[in-house]
């Protein structure tokens, strides 16, 4: 029988964030029979007042307090919980926004939660797994707690090509060299604009004899975008093009990856570089203009802490860095860039969560 009948994802509505997750439990069903409830659990949209009252002030309650808090905590924001058995399931989420409701509901219903991150105010230390990326630093004697190199995903292997083959019905990709380009957006450590754009895309424009598969993330941007459109939208090697601010419910990034015998990422998104990774691909690592921060640099944080995991994942020679000159030429000269390596953190992670129940 299996630890747990079944696994409920709390979801705060973000993509990256329910991959996270599904990948974990997709992973717990595959390795023990764990089954995934369809149903996840969705936050509810929040006022300013909810926001700042129940999520900042209240919320350190449903660590000190019992079911009964947790219960009432949930009562307040219209959540349904009475229909979980107690010791049957385990809640999962990824993010701060989920964090406290995944946590409540263990609580109130007598199961057990895991969390996929490091969550703002409420830390890892209440829930009964933590699954944390290496370059948050996170405290190992807090409990229950396992690192990933990266983010843990919902990339299947064995099924990409599948996949792909559906998605580009028709399309000529079969025996050629397909370059996927995964562009992500600016944040607080990077900064993507249309003058980026020009500088480096117009360089892989020129890539001679591959087919393109381009697609941009919820960061990009409409400027980008368009600047992204201006450059590829006349040449005659690119199969698909998907602009995200376009057809934001469009989910392609499987299939790409299926489909794709070299794939290029931004360095910003940790969820797509770690995607492709899990997928087999060996990432070209494309470079990006930083923001200025000498405090965050001097302290660790910001981009320096991602560089640390990109040497990490370079040293395993899952990623090829480009560097800031972004010479590129090299990578392309093999008929596909794979690492061949086993490497799939949300696997590692569901094993772990089943031999530490």
């Amino acid at each position: 029988m299996p630890k747990f009948r079944r696994t409920v994802i709390v979801s705060d509505g973000i993509r990256g964030h329910l991959h996270q997750s599904l990948g974990v439990a997709e992973w717990m069903e595959r390795l023990e029979g764990t089954k995934i409830d369809p149903v996840a659990v969705n936050i509810p949209a929040m006022s300013i007042f909810d926001r700042v009252l129940k999520l900042k002030l209240f919320v350190r309650g449903l660590t000190v307090h019992g079911g009964a808090f947790s219960r009432e905590w949930l009562k307040s924001f219209g959540i349904r919980y009475k229909k979980y058995e107690e010791g049957t399931t385990l809640f999962i989420s990824a993010g701060s926004k989920a964090a406290p409701f995944c946590l409540a509901l263990a609580k109130a219903t007598h199961n057990k939660c895991a969390v996929l991150m490091t969550p703002s105010v409420l830390g890892i230390k209440p829930f009964d797994y933590a699954i944390v990326p290496e370059h948050d630093k996170p405290d190992l004697k807090t409990g229950k707690v396992i690192t990933t190199l990266g983010a843990p995903n919902h990339i299947y292997s064995p099924a990409l090509k599948e996949i792909a083959s559906h998605y580009f019905a028709g399309k000529d990709l079969e025996g050629r060299k397909v370059v996927a380009i995964l562009i992500g957006g600016s944040d607080a450590n990077y900064r993507i604009n249309s003058r980026w754009a020009k500088d480096v895309l117009t360089q892989l424009e020129r890539i001679k004899d591959a087919k393109f598969l381009i697609t941009t993330s919820r960061r990009t941007g409409e400027g980008v975008e368009n600047t992204v459109e201006e450059i590829f939208s006349g040449n005659p090697n690119v199969e698909y093009m998907f602009l995200y601010s376009r057809t934001p419910n469009q989910n392609s990034i499987t299939a790409i990856l299926g489909a794709a015998t070299h794939v290029l990422v931004t360095e910003d998104s940790v969820s797509m570089v770690s995607e492709a990774v899990t997928a087999g691909h060996k990432v070209g690592l494309i470079r990006l203009p930083r923001t200025t921060d000498p405090i965050k640099h001097m302290l660790g944080y910001g981009a320096r802490r991602f560089d640390e995991m990109f040497a990490k994942f370079a040293q395993r020679g899952l990623i090829e860095d480009f560097g800031t000159d972004f010479h590129y030429p090299r990578f392309f000269e093999a008929d596909e860039q794979k690492h061949g390596l086993d490497f799939n953190e949300a696997k590692r992670a569901a094993d772990w969560i089943l031999h530490h129940s």
